[in-house]
């Protein structure tokens, strides 16, 4: 399984930076660029939470279940 992070896409849709986005969520600029690039292995609730409101939208738009091709 592959969870691939949409959160570019969504950002881009709503023309908000990433140093909007980082101020209104309150989480490090490093941290949400790596959420951004995907380069992560987790992500807390209170995050997405935070992102989910900044942004209006639902976790479903910023995560994407991929299954992998055997």
């Amino acid at each position: 399984m592959t969870i691939i992070l949409r959160l570019d896409r969504v950002m881009a849709d709503r023309k908000m930076s990433l140093n909007q986005l980082t101020e209104l969520v309150g989480i490090s600029n490093v941290n949400l660029s790596k959420i951004k690039t995907g380069k992560i292995s987790a992500i807390r609730f209170s995050t997405l939470n935070g992102i989910c409101r900044a942004l209006n939208c639902q976790p479903g738009d910023i995560l994407e279940y991929v299954e992998e091709e055997e």
